[in-house]
């Protein structure tokens, strides 16, 4: 079997290929990237990139891509498209015209070459927001989006030119896996880039070190509470009020697509541990309870003035989502896949909080330092 991975250098794609890398039914890779690790000389070529075959592709040069996925594209058994930019938060034109144009371009190949699979990797953030009730949905909930974010808008018109061409092309299998946010270490670096930058990594190494200490022991000093046996990451956590998340490790992304693969297992899929974690449940793991609850239409006002003050690196967006309270049911994912995360959400915290601190890097030009 012959799979192509169409972006994969980043946080997911390298996951992937160490997955592939060790499945007997695959017996050819095809990395395609931008920056290749084999071509530019700015990674080591280790594994698991020193199995694949490389392409070099820039989905947002409309002159060369058709050309560059033609290539790759060639003699493929499964093609898995994980391209997906967040920034510049700031020109969603052209976060619009990579994102969308570039999985419109590999699917378009994907059917020049007869492709029999696509997998193509989604997000929670496809879905309208969450029951008023609460409760996990499945992968039957409407998959609209959430209001005032572009990351989601661009999922949602992914996932609707999926169902065209699904409708269109019958022969083809197509895939959609829907993971929670996917942390690690090894991206340690570029998530600090993407959704703190310079301001917020200083604040959280501030909290992390000796100041934030003293202030947990004046916290819990004023509260009367004992010295803990060992001592807490962070001195408190303030976290809006309502808002619940899901995390989940790349490595467990990629269990599930090598399933999927295998199988050819068509469809959507969640992917994401039982439950979701509230703002004390951080608390409770990252500052021994110490939560400062914040209203959301106080974190909203303060994100869209960072945002716009160039302070913080995301779009307000990224707000909408979290508050759109989506916790998905992963049911289907265990039931065809046999699948479940082999990593808690809170060691996957911990291995993430450990790599931005760090500053650590993979060795492919996305997780970086410079990510250039």
């Amino acid at each position: 079997m012959r799979v192509v991975v169409v972006g994969a250098t980043g946080n997911v794609g390298t996951s992937i290929l160490r997955a592939l890398v060790d499945e007997p039914a695959v017996t050819s890779i095809v990395g395609v990237a931008r920056r290749v690790p084999r071509a530019d000389g700015s990674s080591t070529v280790g594994p698991p990139f020193d199995t694949a075959e490389w392409v070099r592709a820039d989905l947002a040069d409309t002159s060369t891509r058709d050309a560059s996925l033609d290539e790759a594209l060639a003699g493929a058994d499964a093609v898995v498209h994980l391209v997906w930019a967040i920034q510049p938060a700031r020109k969603p034109d052209v976060l619009h015209s990579l994102n969308v144009g570039g999985a419109r371009a590999v699917t378009d190949a994907v059917v020049r070459h007869r492709v029999p699979h696509l997998i193509f990797m989604s997000a929670s953030g496809v879905y309208s927001p969450g029951p008023t009730d609460g409760h996990a949905i499945d992968e039957t909930w409407p998959t609209d989006g959430v209001p005032g974010s572009p990351y989601a808008r661009d999922k949602a018109e992914v996932e609707a030119m999926l169902d065209a061409v699904e409708e269109r092309e019958p022969w083809l299998t197509v895939t959609r896996m829907r993971p929670a946010i996917m942390l690690q270490r090894e991206a340690g670096a570029e998530i600090g880039r993407y959704f703190l930058g310079p301001v917020g990594r200083i604040g959280l190494k501030v909290a992390a070190g000796p100041v934030g200490r003293a202030v947990g022991g004046l916290v819990r000093g004023w509260q009367g509470e004992p010295e803990p046996a060992e001592q807490p990451r962070f001195p408190l956590v303030p976290f809006p009020d309502g808002v619940r998340l899901q995390v989940l490790h790349p490595d467990d992304t990629a269990a599930a697509v090598r399933t999927a693969i295998v199988g050819r297992h068509g469809g959507a899929f969640n992917l994401a541990p039982d439950g979701a974690l509230t703002g004390q449940d951080l608390a409770d793991l990252l500052a021994a309870g110490h939560r400062v609850p914040v209203p959301l239409s106080l974190a909203r006002t303060g994100l869209k003035i960072g945002s716009a003050a160039r302070v913080v690196p995301i779009d307000p967006g990224w707000l909408e989502m979290a508050a759109a309270d989506v916790v998905m049911d992963s049911t289907r994912a265990r039931t065809v896949l046999r699948w479940s995360p082999t990593r808690s959400q809170a060691d996957v915290l911990d291995e993430v909080l450990d790599g931005v601190l760090a500053g650590t890097t993979g060795t492919t030009p996305p997780l970086t330092k410079k990510g250039t």
